[in-house]
């Protein structure tokens, strides 16, 4: 009746399930407003990522301040914090191989006028300030920016 087996049968169909790499995305309220998102995310899907959760917000100020916190000390940062909060923002997490370094170069530069052409930023942004999208970049804040958005439970 203790045949490991058994458990080993049982574990692997979640194993494979499981994310390989995984990053987190938000079209921000400039490209949401402009009418990008069903565009960036056609892009998104296209370039293999899966979304594993998603869902469209507004961000108060303080909640955007806690998400850029990283950025208190910087100049821009009151200026980041009202332009967050504006308007509605959709938050993803995508997974594929490679999914930071890869959605990196999908979504271009951070300032629009050095993104190559094709890339998200360079389509849709309208100035450094309002790039359309966020990207994180490393594994590591991947998983603390998509858990800033979403539960367990809501990650497919």
């Amino acid at each position: 009746m203790n045949n490991p087996c058994i458990f080993a049968t049982y574990l692997k169909p979640i194993e494979y399930a499981m994310a390989t790499n995984r990053t987190f995305t938000m079209i921000k309220p400039d490209a949401v407003t402009d009418g990008h998102t069903g565009s960036i995310t056609k892009m998104i899907e296209a370039a293999g990522f899966r979304i594993v959760a998603m869902k469209m917000t507004l961000l108060t100020p303080e909640r955007a301040g806690q998400f850029y916190e990283v950025h208190k000390e910087r100049p821009f940062y009151d200026d980041l914090k009202k332009i967050m909060s504006a308007s509605h923002i959709v938050a993803m997490i995508l997974e594929k191989e490679n999914a930071v370094a890869d959605f990196r170069k999908l979504i271009g530069a951070t300032n629009p006028a050095n993104a190559d052409a094709g890339t998200i930023r360079k389509l849709y942004a309208r100035s450094l300030e309002s790039n359309a999208v966020h990207g994180s970049d490393s594994d590591e804040n991947a998983a603390i920016e998509g858990s800033f958005f979403f539960s367990r439970t809501e990650q497919f």
